[in-house]
């Protein structure tokens, strides 16, 4: 009961967001847990060790590394205020942002690409007159729809990739279909849903926005980045080839390391060591052998049943969290490959439910609280038709494909 009593209490604080009454977060519930789970002799210090999935922490902070450089170099200011200033209606406006912000989500982490793209949304609109509300919720929904398409699109997908071992190419190649519906599904909602304010508005002008660049830091930022994508495809181990990218980056005359080490989310990785070691801990138990005989009566094996439980606890607990809970089941699945991929599929999507829903949500609401002001149930009147229906499109079509 020990291990499982920590578990519970772990994944309750990572469920609310904190300790009532104390002042613990997220990743100080991950750090507690993980420590009671050795300090209760439950996991020996080398089981601890071994149970952390390091291949995850290296892609992600080989990513961070990655992506520090684009946005100091002012890649993703650059390429967005290129795309803006060719969209001469509310509508290609919009469309604008759906694409940027999935597309670079894809390949370079949602969080990161709603960093560095609100701002700029905010002064497009406040240069245009525009109301920014349909272009933020652009921004943050069409990062979780985008980074469905790729390992490197979001941490659960990390994740899953390391623990799954799928292929870049083939993960690739059965999610990206599922993330372009998404990001069609994106701009329709939000276009019918603000179709008064985007219809009837005024041609987009966008002059007033300027650039600043480091021009030697972006072509080899560029070109590093480019690199990394290219072995990704060729089928090089994902975590190699994004430490190797971030190392390359380090080498620079450019940037004080200082700057990039302060981009990097510690935070972060020491929620994903944290959480590896408490599941672990109660992996030693039978709570895992119990869960699978308590899951086998849903059939989880099913696509849509198995979308459904993710997609709830997703937002329960959040997708990080629920990808590790579900990680004893998976392998116990008649098509663990389909499990995984659907843990992938529906994990993210379900992020666009609500504001609390991923961190990508999160950060744009927080970084434009000051000009627009988006409410849990603004946001949900959005949330609610896109997540239900993309979820569906992803649960069809890996149905169909097994």
């Amino acid at each position: 009961m020990i291990p499982f009593a920590i578990f519970a209490a772990t994944y309750f604080v990572v469920a609310i967001g904190h300790f009532p009454g104390l002042r613990i977060d997220r990743t100080g519930a991950a750090i507690i847990g993980a420590s009671l789970m050795i300090g209760t002799g439950t996991l020996t210090f080398e089981e601890a060790v071994q149970a952390v999935d390091y291949s995850t922490l290296v892609l992600l902070f080989g990513m961070m590394i990655v992506v520090a450089s684009l946005r100091f170099s002012g890649f993703f200011r650059w390429v967005g205020v290129l795309a803006m200033r060719r969209a001469h209606g509310s509508l290609t406006l919009l469309g604008a942002v759906v694409v940027l912000s999935g597309v670079f989500s894809a390949f370079f982490v949602n969080d990161t690409i709603c960093l560095a793209l609100t701002p700029l949304v905010l002064e497009v609109t406040r240069a245009t007159g525009r109301n920014p509300v349909p272009y933020l919720l652009a921004v943050a929904m069409a990062s979780n729809a985008g980074s469905v398409a790729t390992i490197t699109g979001n941490p659960q997908n990390m994740m899953i990739g390391s623990l799954s071992r799928i292929p870049y190419p083939q993960f690739t190649a059965a999610l990206a279909p599922v993330a372009a519906v998404s990001l069609v599904l994106t701009f329709l909602v939000i276009a019918v849903l603000y179709r008064r304010e985007l219809l009837g508005a005024q041609p987009v002008q966008v002059q007033e926005v300027r650039v600043r660049l480091n021009r030697a830091l972006l072509w080899k930022s560029a070109a590093v980045s480019v690199g990394m994508i290219v072995f990704f495809f060729a089928g090089w181990p994902v975590a190699r080839v994004a430490i190797v990218a971030g190392a390359l980056l380090l080498v620079t005359r450019r940037v004080k390391p200082e700057k990039v080490y302060h981009e990097i989310d510690w935070a972060l990785l020491a929620l994903f060591a944290g959480l590896f070691v408490v599941v672990a801990g109660v992996e030693k138990t039978s709570l895992d052998e119990n869960l699978f005989r308590f899951a086998s009566r849903f059939r989880l094996g099913n696509v849509w049943v198995l979308s459904g439980f993710s997609a709830l606890l997703s937002n329960l607990v959040s997708n990080v969290p629920a990808v590790l809970v579900f990680r004893p089941l998976i392998d116990h699945l008649p098509y663990p490959q389909q499990g995984w991929l659907t843990l992938a599929m529906s994990s993210t999507l379900a992020g666009n439910l609500t504001i609390l829903g991923s961190v990508a949500n999160l950060i744009v609401v927080q970084l434009a609280r000051r000009e627009a002001k988006i409410t849990f149930w603004e946001y949900l009147r959005a949330g609610a038709p896109l997540t239900l229906l993309s979820l569906a499109v992803g649960a069809a079509w890996l149905h169909w494909q097994r």
